[in-house]
């Protein structure tokens, strides 16, 4: 078959070249520290968008670190005997937490599902973060030419936290049996969820973004979802006298390096002709997960739908 990155074999073995930054546990452990002195503020509004027999449908609103509100769907079974398991999900790139009709599937199953939508994308939540440098276009390089605690991803990272805290909190969820799942951006906040709240019990992620950026430069793949890297230095560093520093902040946010501290057991989904995320890319962070794991590869597909994908992730989940 064709290649688009290295064989299988190697891929297998392959550990990521992003520069770990020396102070990342620190970084991260402040960063919690930040989160558990955030009051959630939960507020659950019934919604009137849709009215299922057998469901309860909800905006959910929670404060996020830096006091942005943010925003899920959430849905639940009408009158559990006993408190249920749940789901938490999180979607793509610049898009939104999607239709109430797509996740009454999990609801009839008897789980209830929180749908996230990302601060300052396509959906509702609260994007409140100002920093130094460019704010024109891309999320990954939010907050570069500041502070560290200023990565827009560290505050997404930690609202997906958040997320999972305040469903566990909720007195029809049986705290012992929470998931996540997405894809692309998805998948990585899936992995970053289940890093930073380690009560979370099972992760399915599928095509995961936010990993090895060097490699992806590396690749000459910095374009799609990747663009604002190049955009970046053309911009703002053209005679890349800041690479190395850039890369290094860069993995802060690298998921890679969050993956060893995941404690749920793991679904990966990977397409080996993805020119989106490449293979090597998520290989990095799933050779890192030292978590039970399992890894379904679509040797001819892509940054796609795949084939009995979302089967297999709800079978995943669904044994919560």
């Amino acid at each position: 078959m064709p290649l688009i990155d290295k064989p299988l074999a190697e891929l297998e073995t392959y550990a990521g070249i992003n520069p770990r930054p020396a102070d990342f546990d620190a970084y991260w452990a402040r960063a919690l520290a930040e989160l558990a002195a955030t009051d959630p503020q939960p507020e659950l509004v019934p919604s009137r968008t849709i009215q299922p027999r057998h469901a309860e449908v909800f905006d959910l609103w929670f404060t996020g670190v830096g006091g942005a509100r943010i925003y899920a769907k959430y849905l639940r079974p009408r009158n559990p005997a006993a408190p249920v398991p749940a789901v938490l999900n999180f979607h793509g790139y610049s898009g939104n937490s999607g239709e109430w009709f797509d996740k009454l599937g999990w609801v009839n199953e008897g789980l209830a599902i929180a749908s996230m939508d990302c601060r300052g994308q396509g959906g509702r939540s609260e994007d409140n973060g100002a920093v130094r440098g460019n704010t024109l276009q891309g999320h990954f390089i939010r907050g570069l030419d500041d502070a560290p605690d200023k990565l827009l991803f560290r505050q997404i990272f930690l609202d997906t936290a958040q997320l999972a805290r305040v469903v566990m909190d909720f007195a029809e969820v049986d705290a012992t049996r929470v998931g996540a799942y997405g894809g692309s951006q998805g998948g990585a906040l899936t992995v970053a969820c289940a890093a930073l709240e380690p009560r979370i019990k099972r992760a399915a992620a599928a095509f995961p973004f936010l990993a090895d950026f060097l490699r992806v430069w590396q690749m000459d793949l910095a374009k799609d979802a990747y663009q604002e890297l190049r955009n970046f230095f053309r911009s703002f560093d053209p005679r890349h006298a800041r690479e190395a520093e850039i890369f290094t902040r860069l993995g802060y946010i690298d998921i890679q390096f969050l993956a060893p501290r995941v404690r749920a057991d793991v679904l990966f989904l990977t397409g080996l002709m993805d020119t989106i995320c490449p293979p090597s890319t998520q290989f990095a962070a799933y050779n890192k997960l030292t978590a039970p794991k399992e890894m379904l590869i679509y040797p001819d597909y892509g940054h796609e739908a795949l084939p009995g994908g979302q089967d297999a992730i709800f079978e995943f989940l669904r044994a919560l």
